[in-house]
């Protein structure tokens, strides 16, 4: 029996107890579970079962009351998990994680495999590849409520390789120092079977949080429970998208700043190296599409005095250069910087992950700096990554850009390869392993969609309300600056254009017909191969080679 497997084993094999934490229900439905007086009896069940669990319950879903495995429809498993979000919002806790398995004969006893006395041995395994007709999950229902989406901050970083990025953002998250070897970067590490597996839409890669008594943090940032417990202690949340420092994988950089609805940019520069290119880059990345920025200089436990005056005095020019003002931390003060960071002014912070110097003041920021990615307006959000999961079906995930999703809303998905957007509905959302049942602006979610399958689904394509008239755009006028080109760019040009979570390839054709290396003027912008939803305004990165620029969306008329 697989690890995954003996979860459905020992919550069989505990069952039902009058004093237990474990409950087995073979469905649960809105029209019967939800109706008025059944809906509190059942909440008052659950909380009795977290109760008995120490703040942890257990609830098998698609089983008989004597713990045969029944098995019910993939629709209906996700009406259950509805139902059951709302069962344990109403009793004050939260459903932290969900693990689902096939088995043969909807509304049947007997599942798939040999064992014909409904135990948990006749589930299919993995690696199974014949049709499921049957789904029985087992629900971790934690005590507490999520947090509230509008104390959420999502920072960006970005930095040369090697420069401490992920070291630092490691130890901000655990609070534990760096053992000078890049030891709390391990921490960062994608786990792709996570990703693979879950509904979770965890495209932040370190997260941690505050209470009224300071900081909290993760002990194992692997562990899902970890992550969640943070989540649900937390007052303010801060997550982390943690970019690639790479030159050959600047696209992966460009993707996280610019496809996440970020509300800051942390830039690092290490002490010993100071800044490069490609520092330059990540920054002039960061402060074009207007993302409040903080420099972390990095690594100042190997450097000398002197050494770490001459990086600060670099980074001070570099900033100045493309119009910013640096404010010192060291010397005017966190409030000082809490109060005065913006679109023009960058605060400059010294730290070491192995000493720790800094990162209290990192801690005091992050703490205090006001959410900025709540936009108004309808719903929007960009599509990063799809999976298909057992029992769910097809999720879209990415960050929110505007308005709010419930659990039932009417969507609109697109444009798809005709150019066309296709109806779909939301089954459900999750975030940071925690079923919600809505979410809004700046938040970071996985949508469980109905009515598309996921091959169907593309990085790119938006998720609008039902009601919206969105057009497919293939062409548009923009404003752009070439930060890096080696001649001129020309009429057709050909760069990767890189807007929200679009990564496509375009041409260009200038104004005036060329465009020089730190120029800026106006070009026609025409995607290659299909359509995406543009709106102007809309900022965007292009490269080509180790040419690079940014720019602004002014125009999408079709006329």
């Amino acid at each position: 029996m697989s690890p995954d497997r003996a979860v459905l084993r020992r919550a069989l094999d505990r069952g039902e107890e009058e004093g237990g934490s474990v409950e087995f229900k073979e469905r649960l439905t809105e029209d019967l579970h939800l109706s008025e007086g059944r809906l509190e009896s059942l909440a008052a069940q659950l909380r009795h079962r977290v109760l008995s669990g120490d703040g942890e319950a257990t609830y098998v879903v698609g089983v008989t009351d004597d713990g045969g495995l029944a098995g019910i429809s993939p629709d209906e498993f996700s009406e259950s998990m509805d139902v059951l979000s709302l069962l344990a919002e109403e009793a004050g806790a939260h459903i932290e994680e969900v693990k689902t398995w096939g088995v043969d004969g909807v509304g049947s006893s007997t599942p798939r495999g040999d064992g014909t006395d409904g135990s948990a041995d006749g589930v299919a395994s993995e690696d199974d590849e014949r049709p499921l007709d049957g789904i029985v999950g087992v629900a971790t229902i934690r005590e507490g409520a999520v947090l509230d989406d509008d104390d959420h901050i999502v920072v960006g970083t970005a930095g040369h390789v090697d420069h401490g990025k992920s070291t630092l953002v490691g130890s901000l998250v655990t609070g534990e120092a760096d053992d000078g070897e890049g030891g709390t970067r391990g921490f960062l590490d994608v786990q792709p079977h996570e990703v693979e597996r879950g509904l979770s839409a965890d495209l932040s890669y370190g997260v941690y949080g505050f209470d009224e008594d300071g900081p909290i943090r993760m002990d194992n940032p692997h562990r899902k429970s970890d992550r969640a417990r943070v989540v649900e202690e937390s007052d303010r949340l801060v997550s982390f998208v943690d970019t690639v420092g790479h030159e050959p994988w600047l696209r992966t950089t460009i993707r996280g700043l610019v496809g996440q609805k970020l509300d800051y940019g942390l830039l690092t520069v290490a002490a010993d190296d100071g800044v490069t290119e490609t520092t330059r880059e990540h920054l002039g990345i960061l402060l074009a599409t207007d993302l409040p920025t903080i420099v972390a200089l990095t690594k100042v436990d190997i450097a000398d005095d002197e050494r770490v005056a001459e990086v600060e005095r670099d980074v001070e020019r570099a900033l100045r250069e493309v119009d910013k003002t640096p404010l010192r931390v060291e010397r005017h003060g966190v409030e000082t910087a809490i109060e005065e960071i913006s679109e023009t002014v960058v605060p400059v912070v010294t730290t070491s992950a192995v000493t720790q110097e800094g990162l209290s003041d990192l801690d005091a920021m992050f703490e205090a700096l006001p959410k900025t990615s709540g936009e108004v307006g309808d719903f929007r959000m960009y599509i990063d990554r799809t999976y298909n999961v057992q029992g769910v079906g097809a999720v879209a995930s990415g960050t929110i850009k505007s308005g709010e999703v419930e659990a039932g809303d009417q969507l609109l998905l697109g444009p798809m390869q005709d150019g066309a957007f296709r109806e779909v509905e939301v089954r459900s959302i999750e975030m940071h392993y925690h079923r919600v049942d809505e979410a809004k602006a700046g938040r970071i979610v996985g949508i469980a969609l109905k009515g598309v399958r996921e091959p169907d689904i593309e990085r790119g394509m938006v998720l609008l309300p039902a009601d919206a008239e969105p057009t497919g755009v293939r062409e548009f006028e923009a404003e752009v600056m070439v930060l890096n080109h080696p001649t001129r760019i020309g009429e057709g040009y050909e760069p990767v254009v890189h807007l929200e979570t679009v990564s496509e390839a375009a041409s260009f054709r200038p104004e005036g017909g060329q465009l020089l290396p730190g120029d800026a003027g106006a070009t026609t912008v025409e995607f290659k191969f299909r359509s995406y939803f543009v709106e102007e305004g809309q900022k965007f990165v292009f490269r080509e080679g180790r040419s690079k620029g940014v720019g602004t969306v002014t125009d999408v008329s079709t006329d």
